[in-house]
């Protein structure tokens, strides 16, 4: 059932996006919308924003449990037809739902910009009785802490951000997911279809590199390193199946161009790849995926967050997710009870805060038992996605790298991330700051 869901609500998703404006807009509901399932992204960037329905309904709360004392403000860089923001919204309620708390606790501040306006939001919250405040673009992050500098008896959370460690603040955090996990086990996936096509004999020499290497392509944002470490540990994953692989990157330097991703697919299948995959928000390039498939074009690929099988049934392989509602539920329930909690928090497998979406008709027979083989080396730890073992920058084995950006120029200038033979990647910090561009990828722009 959950899986025809995420199909519905996938094809709704397409709609949407497409339908969607870029101007922002603040608007604020106590009960939240039961939005259009669509991706997931986390914004390290300004992103496009969408705007919501001109009219929106509000959704009663289903079988609210006993309510709590609690009040939560949820300052949203989109709303429900955004995908990075739907995430975000389902994991809130979900969150709720599991601790009983009412909807009509939770006071929703939507399309909220990367400006004054989120600090005003996030004011507001607290003059309504807050106890804490989300934000949950980068964007934001600076807003967020002015408010909690002002607020000390309030709890504030910057999802994806990276300044909670140095402010010293005891209400101030951050929090991201060990999505990388996902991403490298996304990879084994991709790997396992691209043996079979080799196996097969659907390699052509168009899908090939001058020196041989299979073409696979990967659209990307923007060349941060929240991007780096997503795509980098997608080709590690891949690449343990199939060595002899070479990727490519194209940016769209957006977290949401439906027309951009799809324009980047095509011109990555255009130049050979095979397997395609993308840290970006929308279904562009799934969909070029199937119209290139359906076309008689030799290309599969590996989405992002939401199951794609609604809008490529048979290109699609399966889509890395977040599962938001893990933090949210820890965070809820640690201001309940009046505790403390993680000043920067990120899990993965291990807390089941990361996972796959249900694998595609198209995957490669065996393919369930390597993923699940997969996961359990990465909860046992021994398998680490950015063993140093398995990679090299210019030809030489990588054994140094920063983690840390202490004077905000974007490039890491402290803590050793490199120790027990492998980057340890969101170890310092909960936002991902893996930023290597290691030997076999190229970024076109």
């Amino acid at each position: 059932m959950k899986k025809i869901i995420a199909l519905l609500l996938a094809v709704v998703m397409v709609f949407a996006l497409v339908a969607c404006a870029s101007t922002a807009k603040t608007e604020e509901k106590t009960d939240a919308p039961a939005p259009a399932e669509t991706t997931n992204e986390e914004t390290t960037a300004p992103a496009e924003e969408t705007d919501a329905p001109a009219e929106e309904e509000t959704a009663e709360p289903a079988g609210d449990a006993v309510g709590t004392d609690i009040k939560i403000g949820v300052v949203l860089i989109g709303d429900e037809n955004e995908g990075y923001t739907y995430s975000h919204i389902k994991g809130i309620q979900e969150a709720a739902k599991a601790l009983g708390i009412s909807e009509s606790n939770i006071v929703w501040k939507y399309s909220i910009g990367e400006d004054e306006t989120c600090y005003d939001a996030c004011v507001d919250c607290v003059d309504q009785g807050c106890q804490i405040v989300i934000t949950n673009s980068y964007g934001h992050q600076s807003f967020c802490l002015q408010a909690a500098e002002e607020y000390p008896d309030v709890q504030f959370v910057a999802m994806t951000g990276d300044t909670a460690k140095a402010s010293g603040l005891d209400n101030f955090h951050n929090a991201f997911t060990g999505i990388y996990e996902a991403r490298y086990v996304g990879g084994v996936v991709a790997g396992m279809k691209l043996q079979e096509l080799i196996d097969e004999g659907k390699v052509e020499d168009k899908n090939k590199t001058a020196d041989g290497k299979i073409k696979i392509g990967y659209v990307g944002a923007y060349p941060y390193a929240e991007v780096v470490s997503g795509y980098t540990a997608f080709f590690l994953g891949l690449q343990s199946v199939v060595p002899d692989v070479a990727m490519q990157v194209q940016y769209t330097n957006s977290w949401f161009n439906i027309t951009a991703e799809n324009e980047a697919a095509k011109a990555l299948i255009a130049d050979g790849c095979i397997i395609i995959s993308q840290h970006a928000d929308s279904t562009g390039a799934p969909s070029a995926c199937q119209e290139a498939l359906d076309a008689g074009t030799t290309v599969y690929c590996v989405g992002y967050n939401v199951d794609m099988l609604a809008v490529a049934p048979t290109a699609a392989l399966t889509s890395p997710t977040n599962v938001w509602e893990v933090f949210y539920e820890y965070a809820f329930n640690a201001v309940m009870n009046g505790e403390s909690f993680d000043t920067n928090w990120c899990q993965g497998y291990e807390a089941d805060a990361v996972t796959l979406t249900p694998l595609g008709e198209s995957c490669a027979p065996g393919t369930q038992e390597k993923v699940d083989e997969t996961i359990a080396a990465i909860k046992d730890g021994s398998l680490h996605v950015f063993d140093t073992s398995k990679f090299t920058v210019g030809g030489e084995t990588v054994t140094a790298a920063f983690a840390t950006d202490t004077d905000g120029d974007f490039v890491p200038d402290a803590d050793e991330a490199v120790f027990d033979g492998y980057y340890h990647e969101s170890y310092f910090q909960s936002a991902p700051s893996f930023q290597l561009r290691i030997d076999g990828i190229t970024e076109l722009n």
